[in-house]
C-alpha cells in the first residue's frame, strides 16, 4: 500500500527524495524538526499521538480576533484543520466566559513527528496547549512573545491552586475545552483538577475528560481525537468511567506519584525515536515537497479576459 501511494506521489511530482530522504535509522526529530513547511498532501493525523506524523497541515493564524500565538521561533502552531478551527472556535466563545483572548501555545511542527525538544505526542496534529495566561489587550511584539513566562496557577511548594490566580473564569474556559464534541481529552495538573471537582457543581459529566497528569500548571492541553478520512489514526482509549474526583485524585495528590523510587537518581532518557518507529507513511510525509515550478521554456497559461 505504501509503496503504491509512494510511486503516486513521485508521478505528481511531490515527493523530493533527492534532498535527504528519511531512513529507517536517522532521528525522527532531526527530520522532522528541520520541515518549514507542511507536507502538501491530503490532510491527515498518521499513527498516535506519540509516535506519529501530520499531513496536509495547517497553520493557525498568529494573530486572530481572540488569541495570539506564542513563541513563534519553534514554528509549531501547525495542526490537523479540525484542530485548527476548534481553537479558533473555544478561543472566540471564551470571550462569554470574561476572557479577552487566549495566548495558544505550541500544537505540532509543520509535519507533525517527534519534536527536537519538550513533548513526547503532539505529533499528529490533534494536541495544543492553551496557556492560563489571559490575553492582554494589544497586540504582542515578536520579542514579547519569546520571552514572557506563562503565570503557574499553584501556590509556591504546594499542590494546590492559588484562588488569586485560579479563578472561576480559567475553570469556565476549561470547561468549555472539555465539552466540544471534538475534544478526547484535556490534561491539567492534579490540583487543578481537584478545583474543577470543586467548581462543577451537579454539571460533572465534562469533568470526565478532564485527566490529572505532571506539570500542566501554567497550561492546559487539548487533544482530539482522531478526524475522519485519517486512516492509521490511532485514539486513546476512553477515559475510565465517573467524574475523576474520587481515588484517581487523591492518588494524584498525595506523595507517592511524586517521589522518586530510588531518591537522588534520575530516570534514564529514552533513546530518540527513529523513522523505523513511525508509520510507513510518515516516510512518505517527511521527504514530500511542493510541486515543482513550471520549467522555463513551459508556456504558461494565458489568464482569461
Amino acid at each position: 500500500m505504501f509503496a503504491r501511494a509512494l510511486a503516486l506521489a513521485l508521478a505528481l511530482g511531490f515527493v523530493g527524495l533527492s534532498t535527504a530522504p528519511a531512513t529507517a535509522q536517522v532521528a525522527a526529530k532531526d527530520l522532522f524538526g528541520r520541515a518549514k513547511d507542511p507536507a502538501p498532501l491530503a490532510a491527515r493525523a498518521i499513527g498516535s499521538y506519540a509516535r506519529g506524523c501530520l499531513a496536509g497541515a495547517m497553520p493557525l493564524p498568529v494573530d486572530g480576533p481572540a488569541w495570539q500565538v506564542m513563541r513563534l521561533s519553534r514554528n509549531r502552531n501547525w495542526g490537523h484543520p479540525v484542530l485548527i478551527s476548534l481553537i479558533e472556535r473555544i478561543a472566540v466563545g471564551a470571550r462569554s466566559e470574561g476572557w479577552n483572548g487566549l495566548l495558544v501555545g505550541d500544537l505540532a511542527q509543520p509535519r507533525g513527528g517527534p519534536m527536537t525538544s519538550g513533548h513526547a505526542s503532539h505529533q499528529i496534529g490533534l494536541d495544543a496547549d492553551i496557556w492560563l495566561t489571559p490575553m492582554p489587550g494589544r497586540t504582542l511584539s515578536a520579542t514579547e512573545r519569546e520571552e514572557i513566562s506563562a503565570t503557574s496557577m499553584l501556590k509556591d511548594g504546594v499542590r494546590e491552586v492559588d484562588p488569586k490566580r485560579f479563578t472561576p473564569a480559567h475553570a469556565a474556559l476549561i470547561r468549555r475545552a472539555a465539552k466540544q464534541p471534538e475534544t478526547e481529552r484535556i490534561f491539567v495538573h492534579p490540583a487543578i483538577k481537584k478545583a474543577l471537582c470543586d467548581f462543577a457543581g451537579s454539571d460533572r459529566g465534562w469533568l470526565r475528560t478532564v485527566r490529572p497528569w505532571w506539570g500542566h500548571y501554567y497550561h492546559f492541553h487539548v487533544r482530539i481525537a482522531c478526524p475522519s478520512g485519517s486512516s492509521g489514526c490511532k485514539n486513546q482509549d476512553p477515559p475510565p468511567p465517573g467524574d475523576g474526583c474520587g481515588k484517581e485524585l487523591d492518588w494524584w495528590l498525595s506523595d507517592e506519584p511524586w517521589t522518586p523510587a530510588k531518591p537522588g537518581t534520575k530516570p534514564k532518557p529514552k533513546p530518540p525515536l527513529t523513522m523505523a518507529d513511525l508509520p510507513q507513511e510518515c516516510r512518505m510525509v517527511v521527504d514530500a515537497s511542493a510541486p515543482a515550478a513550471p520549467l522555463a521554456n513551459t508556456p504558461l497559461p494565458r489568464p482569461r479576459p
